[in-house]
C-alpha cells in the first residue's frame, strides 16, 4: 500500500477534480453547491480526526527514543554538540527561507476560500502569542492533559525531560522502558501507515468540495505552489552548499558529484530511508570515517531533515494566504520559533511535514483542512524535500568529520573504525541502532 499511496493520492485528486466540476456544474446556485461540498467535507473531517489522533503518542515515542539512545562519553558528546549546532543552524535557515519565499512569492493569495465550518468552533489558546505566554505555555502541567488536549509543545518538552532522564538509566532499570517507547514507537509507525492509507479518501473529499464550491479557477493555484516551493528548495541547496563551502572548499563540490546516486535514488522514490545506504557508501569513498558517519548521520535523520523544515513553514503561510488569514511578523516569528520545536520531535515519520503543519495550524487559528489542498500534489513536493533532505544531512555529517580531523584517502580506512561490513550489520540496522 506505501508504495502505491503516491498514485493513489494522485488518482483521488484527479476524481476529486472531475466529481467536483460536475458537481459544481450540476449546482443550481452557489447555495446548492455549498450543500454539496459540505457533505463531501465528511471525508475530509474523518480523515483529519485520524491525523490528530496520532500526534500526541508519535511525538512522544519517537522523541524520547532518540534522545534515550544518544549514547554518552566526552567524544560522543562534543560530536553530538557539534552535530546539533549544525542541525539547529539549517533548521533556522531553512525556516526562515520558507517564511520569506512564501511572503515574497504567495502562491495562495487570491484564492480566498470560506473557512471551514468545523475550524470555526475550535476554540485553542493562541492568546497574544508574546512571548510570556508563548515560554509559559511550552510546560504542561499535566502530561496526560497535554495528550489530551494535543498540546505538541507541552509533549515534546516533557519527553525532553523524560528521553534525557531514561538516558542515564538506559542500562540499568530504564532498560525495559526504553524497549517498551522504542516498541511504541514502531506501532505507532504501523498505525501512521494506516492512517495514511485513508489518505487518498481524504484527498478526494477535500478537492472535490473545493471545486464544487469554487469551481476549476481554483486549480491554478496548484501550479503556482509548485513553482514557489521548488524555488524555495533551489534557494536553500544554495545556502547548504555556500555553508558546506565555508568548512570544506573545492571539496564540497567532490562531495555533491560523490552524492549523485543517492540523490537521485531520494528523489525517484521520495524516500530519505531508500537513500541512507547509499549515502554511507559514498560518504566512505569521500573520506569520511565510519566512526562520524554511523553516529551523525542517523541522528540527522531524526534532527536534520532540511527540505521538510523549510517546506513546513511555506505549508502554513501557504495555508493562511488562501483563506485570507493576515499573520503579522511577531506571528510568524512566533510561528518560526514553534516549527523549529515541533520539526523535531516527529522528523523522519511517513509524512512528518503533513503531520508537523496539521500540529501547529491550530496553534495559530489556521483550518488544518487547508494542508488537504497540498495533499494532492504532496508526492512531488516531497521528491524535491527528500533531494534536499539528503542533501543536507550528508553535508552535516562531512562537515562535522572535517572538524574532527576524520576525512582521509577513501582508501585509508582506520583499522579502529568498524564498518557496517565489519560488523556485519547493514546500513539500515546500523541507522536502527541510534
Amino acid at each position: 500500500m506505501t508504495k502505491r499511496l503516491p498514485t493513489l493520492i494522485f488518482v483521488a485528486m484527479l476524481l476529486g477534480v472531475l466529481a467536483g466540476t460536475a458537481a459544481h456544474n450540476m449546482a443550481p446556485d452557489a447555495a446548492a453547491a455549498k450543500a454539496i461540498a459540505d457533505k463531501l467535507s465528511i471525508l475530509t473531517d474523518v480523515f483529519l480526526r485520524m491525523i490528530k489522533m496520532i500526534i500526541g503518542p508519535l511525538v512522544f515515542a519517537t522523541l524520547v527514543s532518540g534522545i534515550a539512545s544518544m549514547g554518552d562519553g566526552k567524544t560522543v558528546g562534543r560530536i553530538g554538540l557539534k552535530a546539533m549546532a549544525w542541525f539547529m543552524a539549517a533548521s533556522i535557515t531553512s525556516l526562515l527561507l520558507g517564511l520569506a519565499m512564501a511572503n515574497l512569492l504567495a502562491p495562495g493569495h487570491g484564492m480566498n476560500l470560506p473557512l471551514p465550518a468545523a475550524d470555526a468552533a475550535s476554540n485553542l489558546k493562541t492568546g497574544a502569542l508574546n512571548l510570556r505566554d508563548f515560554v509559559a505555555h511550552m510546560f504542561p502541567k499535566s502530561f496526560v492533559e497535554a495528550m489530551a488536549t494535543n498540546e505538541v509543545l507541552q509533549i515534546v518538552v516533557f519527553s525532553l525531560f523524560f528521553g534525557f532522564a531514561l538516558g542515564t538509566l538506559k542500562d540499568g532499570v530504564g532498560k525495559p522502558v526504553l524497549a517498551g517507547i522504542d516498541g511504541l514507537g514502531h506501532i505507532m509507525l504501523k498505525v501512521t501507515n494506516y492512517v495514511m492509507a485513508f489518505a487518498p479518501v481524504g484527498v478526494f473529499g477535500a478537492v472535490a468540495a473545493v471545486i464544487t464550491s469554487q469551481g476549476l479557477g481554483v486549480l491554478v493555484v496548484y501550479a503556482k505552489l509548485l513553482g514557489s516551493v521548488y524555488a524555495a528548495l533551489a534557494l536553500l541547496w544554495i545556502a547548504l552548499i555556500a555553508g558546506g563551502y565555508y568548512f570544506l572548499g573545492r571539496d564540497i563540490f567532490k562531495l555533491i558529484r560523490q552524492l549523485r546516486a543517492p540523490l537521485m535514488i531520494g528523489f525517484a522514490t521520495a524516500s530519505s530511508e531508500s537513500a541512507y545506504p547509499k549515502v554511507i557508501d559514498q560518504l566512505s569513498r569521500f573520506g569520511v570515517k565510519s566512526r562520524i558517519t554511523n553516529f551523525v548521520l542517523p541522528l540527522g535523520y531524526s534532527f536534520n531533515l532540511d527540505g521538510s523544515i523549510m517546506y513546513t513553514s511555506f505549508a502554513a503561510l501557504f495555508v493562511a494566504q488562501v483563506y485570507g488569514i493576515e499573520l503579522s511578523l511577531s506571528q510568524q516569528i512566533t510561528m518560526l520559533l514553534v516549527l523549529l520545536v515541533t520539526s523535531k520531535g516527529i522528523a523522519g515519520v511517513p509524512r512528518a511535514s503533513l503531520v508537523v503543519v496539521a500540529a501547529v495550524l491550530p496553534m495559530f487559528g489556521l483550518p488544518e483542512a487547508g494542508i488537504l489542498l497540498v495533499l494532492g500534489i504532496d508526492h512531488v513536493l516531497d521528491m524535491g524535500r527528500t533531494v534536499t533532505n539528503v542533501l543536507g544531512n550528508a553535508i552535516a555529517t562531512t562537515v562535522v568529520a572535517k572538524s574532527e580531523n576524520a576525512i582521509g584517502a577513501p582508501e585509508l580506512a582506520d583499522e579502529d573504525d568498524t564498518s557496517a561490513a565489519d560488523t556485519g550489520l547493514t546500513p539500515v540496522q546500523a541507522m536502527a541502532s541510534k
